[in-house]
């Protein structure tokens, strides 16, 4: 048993996300050439040299795009190799209204041809040429149009696989080639000897027995393929903000046409080649399509975007020029389609499983052909003189028959396959459960996962933001909409609140725009549409001139600079500056306050600690805080730069974001399992230790420190405090992405980590399992990602980890299982062999078991739903053995079993049974046969429980498995009373039937004593909170 560890260890460990090449190429050849069909195995494993040709395909493009960025001058060498195209306009261009050439007008974008763009009138230019307002944006009607002239959004991928060709990997398995072979000959041969019809019975009921084998294998693999083609189509659902119709809307990146006009922000990836029509501070991150990591502003003077590229800050408005296959990103896309995604960790351990396996039973299916032809040639030189009969030819080709079907049997083909199984599975649920899972990997890894790094926004709290208090000249008010508004009217100047709306509607990188039904509708972040719906309870109200600003300069906020500050040029002529942000990073660049009549005043000493009362106060009852300031820029200073300091507070806010029902049950079940969480947030500490408690993350003996002092300890202070965080407040990206790291390469642990923000992307990629959130979170998280959390909830993380827990131990059942029978087939066969000089089971009788135990097997257990027991154990360590003692305890306990009831009825079988009909060896083989298959379906429900005495708890809320054991039980049925001339089975009685599944019956009995023998299950460290202990596992927690 250790020296399978060891050599799994050694030859079949693969990283969970990033695996190096080296381990993907060291277990494949450790594989070998134990393997029965390639086609099927290898299925979902990437071909590596398949992907270095990719690789160099995408290095190509981007080399060309490297070109266009960074050699303008010879940006259109790249596409042209030098030479000049004279553009024509298409017949077909022309009826339908438009003014461009649709090859010339990608062209532009994609090489960056300034001289092009310019000849064409430049971004307005180009809008008339494809008839479009810049400001109405698009009719809908003109959708089908647009994709017939100048092409659909979409790049090219590989075409779905049929069930056809699911059927042609199956027979591509090597053993069934051999038995077709075998049975072909079987027929022939006996057509000769024993005449029609009974010479074709054994060589045709191989044929049928390969042929339910390949279809019942092929519909299991084409129904996985189907789950993972709509998991995709999930994947695919991205939408981005355009104008159409004269209104903003959400459309689908795959519908966008060229002449749309796109809204960009912090986070997305731009969808299709376009040109920049206006903007604030828009920095792209073209490294995904060019390789390099420089970031490019695009401003008027470099106007052009190419699709792929993502925006590391401020926003804009681009106008769409080419889509899908005309950009470059298409044609990447297209190449990187055909690269495959890396094998989990578990598919990889059970190639080696099945490779151990598959040599073992190699070994026995030689001997025991071996055996079984060295009997036959013995008794026929010392017994019948050498003398050849004519059905000797077929005796020998039954042996190597029977050999052959004991390799299908013993090289478990089935094992990494049911991975997948499990695995596609448990997405599809996990999809219901409001989880979408990128990588196969992430789903069995957060089964071990023993460490939560949750943001707060939005995944603790409900992320739908309203304002709670106010704090504004010198005085704090509950908010209670427009109770509140004429209280503020009537005892404050009207030119501090028209100052305040200002700075809610111009400081403010959220819009308030007119849907369809001619409402208003807040585009933006939630903290910013709390703000702004506080804003238009005033509107009508107060004169606040804000129509009238026009914005000169926008500093976007971001979660390294925790605020947002904006240049106003304002109707009456003057220059302000507007802040907002963090309530202390904004408290520090206010020298002055606000009175009621408007007039600012010295910030004093007294001032500030009575404010700094008021934000720890609202940070208390668990309200984000911000602040809101603002600067009149005199004419001898520098009117192009936002100032850094010397600004007026205006008011403090207190923003309530309540705590999601049911968080504080899932962080006590994280709890309960083993599973620390600690909460990482860029809010102000005392907002997140309020929240913290009532979330029951932070504990009397936990710590909640702030970035800065986290970021201030040496590496010696770090090793003592980072068990004992539990709350991170006002911490930058890179302090959850050094937490993440440390926690990993020090402390071992398994974490898991949430995220929304662009700036998180770092730490969701250095994670053991990074989340995203799919409603909050931008684009370029999503794809750092392993899972996408669609409701933003915490809940859903939970479940993400309860049914990684389940695909681990439904596989460890699954191979529990798998391994008696292989035990129990090959010790049988080969010590009937030796003894008797026959196999108790035909090829035909094998090739059920065989499915009885992979395919059936595999859809029995590898599809059992998680229950929550599995939230109240520790999780799996790193290094844990996969093949536990509690599963070789059970192997070995059954398997014993089997083969003292099976040698018995072999070996003395007729005696014990009393049989004295002439028949009684057929009789006795089938009834064999029967007890056999009897005793892998009342195993079958064994292995659903490895440790609790109870194993049919929950059994019925399992369809899958009571419609595998009833159709198990059925088809047992058939083969026995109906199928005997193919099977080599004759009907038994009702009495032997009984007795079969008594037998098999007993081996539940068998298990509930085997579970008492103690082993120690477990060898892995966590770290509890409150006081938490293990559960006891084994008989005693039935």
């Amino acid at each position: 048993m250790e020296r399978m560890e060891s050599f799994l260890k050694r030859n079949f460990e693969v990283a969970p996300k990033h695996p190096s090449e080296e381990a993907q190429r060291r277990w494949r050849g450790a594989v070998g050439a134990v393997v029965k069909n390639r086609r099927r195995r290898f299925r979902m494993v990437p071909d590596l040299d398949q992907r270095c040709v990719v690789e160099a395909k995408k290095q190509k493009i981007q080399e060309k795009i490297r070109v266009a960025l960074y050699v303008q001058k010879a940006a259109l060498q790249f596409i042209d190799a030098g030479s000049k195209i004279d553009y024509q306009l298409p017949e077909d261009v022309r009826k339908a209204g438009f003014y461009i050439n649709p090859d010339e007008l990608a062209s532009i974008s994609r090489g960056y041809d300034k001289k092009a763009l310019k000849n064409h009138g430049g971004v307005h230019g180009i809008a008339r040429e494809v008839c479009v307002s810049l400001d109405y944006g698009i009719k809908t009607d003109e959708l089908t149009i647009r994709q017939d002239i100048y092409g659909v959004n979409k790049y090219v991928e590989k075409p779905p696989r049929s069930f056809w060709m699911f059927v042609w990997d199956a027979l591509h398995d090597l053993t069934l080639i051999i038995l077709m072979i075998c049975a072909l000959i079987s027929t022939v041969v006996g057509l000769a000897t024993e005449g029609w019809p009974k010479g074709i019975y054994d060589g045709l009921g191989i044929i049928l027995c390969i042929f339910l084998v390949v279809i019942v294998t092929s519909v299991s693999d084409y129904k996985q393929s189907l789950q993972f083609r709509d998991l995709d189509k999930e994947k695919k659902k991205i939408f981005i903000q355009v104008t159409r119709d004269g209104y903003r809307q959400k459309v689908s990146i795959y519908d966008l046409v060229v002449g749309d006009v796109v809204h960009l922000s912090i986070g997305d990836r731009v969808p299709a080649d376009g040109l920049y029509i206006s903007g604030y501070s828009f920095l792209i991150d073209a490294s995904s399509l060019s390789g390099e990591s420089e970031p490019v502003y695009v401003s008027h003077e470099k106007p052009f975007l190419l699709a792929g590229t993502k925006v590391q800050d401020g926003s804009a408005e681009m106008l769409v020029t080419s889509v899908g296959m005309r950009t470059e990103w298409g044609k990447l896309m297209e190449t990187l389609s055909q690269g495959g995604e890396d094998e989990t960790p578990l598919q990889v351990k059970l190639n080696g499983v099945a490779t151990i396996i598959g040599k073992i039973g190699l070994a026995f299916a030689t001997m025991t052909f071996c055996v079984l032809l060295g009997r036959f040639l013995f008794d026929k030189i010392y017994r019948m003189g050498f003398k050849w009969y004519e059905d000797d030819a077929l005796t020998i080709l039954n042996y190597f028959a029977i050999s052959v079907t004991i390799i299908v049997v013993a090289v478990p083909e089935g094992l990494p396959l049911a991975v997948t199984l499990s695995l596609s599975f448990a997405m599809k649920k996990l999809m219901d459960e409001k989880a979408l899972v990128r990588h196969l990997s992430a789903c069995e890894t957060m089964g071990s996962a023993n460490c939560i790094c949750t943001d707060k926004t939005g995944t603790l709290t409900t992320n739908h933001m309203v304002v709670d208090k106010i704090w504004i000249c010198e005085a704090s008010r509950s908010f209670r909409g427009s109770e509140t508004v004429t209280c503020l009217k009537s005892t404050i100047s009207e030119k501090v609140l028209s100052v305040l709306l200002q700075c809610i509607f111009e400081n403010s990188g959220s819009e308030v725009v007119r849907g369809k039904d001619g409402k208003n509708i807040i585009l933006g972040t939630p903290t910013e549409t709390a703000l702004l719906e506080f804003g238009l309870e005033f509107e009508g109200l107060i004169d606040s001139q804000h129509q009238g600003c026009k914005k000169l300069k926008v500093e976007p906020f971001n979660s390294v600079k925790k605020k947002m500050s904006v240049l106003i040029k304002l109707p009456s002529g003057g220059i302000c500056a507007f802040a907002k942000g963090a309530s202390e990073i904004i408290l520090d660049m206010c020298d002055h306050i606000i009175d009621s009549d408007g007039n600012a005043i010295p910030l004093s000493a007294k001032h500030k600690e009575d404010i700094l009362n008021v934000i720890n106060s609202f940070a208390c009852e668990a309200l984000r805080t911000l602040c809101l300031a603002f600067k009149d820029i005199h004419e001898n200073q520098n009117a192009e730069e936002i100032p850094a300091i010397g600004y007026t507070l205006i008011a403090v806010f207190g923003i309530k974001d309540p705590v999601r029902p049911g968080v504080k049950e899932a962080v006590q079940t994280c709890i309960a399992a083993g599973i620390k969480v600690r909460m990482v947030t860029g809010d102000n500490i005392n907002t997140a230790k309020a929240i913290a408690k009532e979330c029951g993350i932070l504990t009397e003996d936990g710590l909640a420190i702030e970035g800065p002092e986290f970021r201030s300890k040496s590496p010696e202070e770090m090793k003592d405090l980072i068990p004992k965080i539990q709350v991170m407040a006002r911490s930058l990206p890179l302090d959850k992405h050094a937490l993440v790291t440390k926690l990993r390469k020090i402390f071992n642990e398994v974490v898991a980590v949430t995220g929304d923000g662009t700036n998180d992307a770092p730490a969701l990629h250095e994670a053991d399992i990074g989340f995203a959130m799919g409603i909050a979170g931008t684009e370029v998280a999503k794809e750092s990602a392993d899972v996408i959390v669609l409701d933003d909830n915490f809940t859903s993380i939970i479940n993400v980890a309860k049914w990684g827990r389940s695909v681990y131990i439904n596989i460890q059942k699954f191979v529990q299982f798998q391994l008696t029978v292989n035990v129990v087939a090959l010790m049988v066969n080969f010590a009937s062999a030796c003894i008797t000089g026959s196999a108790p089971l035909t090829a035909v009788q094998l090739l059920w078991v065989n499915m009885i135990m992979d395919t059936l097997g595999a859809l029995a257990l590898a599809t059992d739903p998680p229950n929550n027991d599995m939230m109240k154990r520790p999780p799996v360590g790193r290094n844990e053995d996969f093949i536990t003692k509690v599963m070789w305890r059970n192997i070995i306990g059954q398997s014993l079993y089997q083969l003292i009831v099976l040698g018995l009825l072999i070996f003395d079988g007729k005696k014990l049974l009393r049989f004295e009909d002439p028949d009684s060896d057929a009789i006795l083989n089938t009834f064999i046969f029967n007890t056999f298959v009897f005793c892998q379906v009342f195993n079958e429900i064994n292995s659903r429980e490895m440790e609790k005495i109870n194993v049919l708890e929950g059994v019925f809320s399992n369809w899958i498995f009571v419609a595998v054991l009833t159709s198990t039980i059925a088809f047992q049925i058939i083969i026995v009373e109906f199928l005997g001339a193919f099977a080599s089975t004759v009907p038994l009685s009702w009495h032997l039937w009984l007795l079969s599944i008594v037998i098999g019956s007993i081996s539940m009995i068998v298990a509930v004593i085997i579970k008492f023998i103690p082993v120690e299950p477990y060898n892995v460290t966590v770290h509890y909170q409150n006081d938490y202990k293990a559960l006891p596992s084994g008989p005693e927690a039935v």
